[in-house]
């Protein structure tokens, strides 16, 4: 390996890290009143979330534990990431607090927000993700269906997937919100 692809490297790294720096100054709810705040979003979240997708009230009470990520800040120039906070509820009382992270690399030019809830379908889902360190939305998620009426789809309320995601509230410019490569740990705000 030459000089040169090896700064080029460095600097690339310096760069997604740089932005992953910049992005957790965002006001996400780390270092605002830690968890009280936190909680105080994820509860507008999930009223928001039941009122504007009914069923996943039911989803809600079919799952194990449900992840809400009340806001998450995408941007990216080239290089970009993403960042957020949110709460895991069990019975909708919160037992831990966790924050989202996603770097990428490819053509993207913008900003985005959006919220998101992951619903851990089965007690080993849940296991897996609360005792895992950097647990990563994979193979096993379903991303919710959600029709014209803002009804989810009867797929999505009787799938036997372990965990389903449900991406909503989009604001910004860059089209399409995905939890691909996003990583989430505990935090203690």
């Amino acid at each position: 390996m030459d000089t040169g692809t090896f700064l080029s490297r460095r600097s690339f790294l310096a760069s997604a890290a740089a932005g992953t720096a910049l992005l957790s100054g965002c006001s996400n709810g780390v270092n605002s009143q830690g968890g009280a705040r936190i909680d105080q979003r994820v509860d507008a979240t999930r009223s928001f979330l039941f009122s504007t997708y009914p069923g996943t009230a039911q989803l809600e009470q079919k799952a194990s534990g449900v992840l809400y990520m009340p806001l998450i800040t995408k941007a990216g120039f080239g290089v970009g990431g993403s960042y957020g906070t949110g709460a895991l509820r069990i019975n909708n009382s919160t037992v831990d607090y966790y924050e989202a992270l996603q770097a990428n690399v490819g053509f993207q030019i913008g900003a985005q927000q959006y919220a998101h809830a992951l619903f851990f379908m089965t007690a080993d889902a849940l296991r897996n993700f609360r005792t895992s360190h950097g647990w990563s939305v994979g193979a096993d998620a379903e991303y919710a269906l959600v029709d014209q009426g803002g009804n989810l789809s009867a797929e999505t309320l009787t799938t036997l997937e372990p965990v389903v995601a449900l991406v909503f509230a989009q604001a910004g410019l860059i089209a399409g919100a995905t939890l691909g490569g996003t990583k989430y740990r505990r935090i203690i705000p």
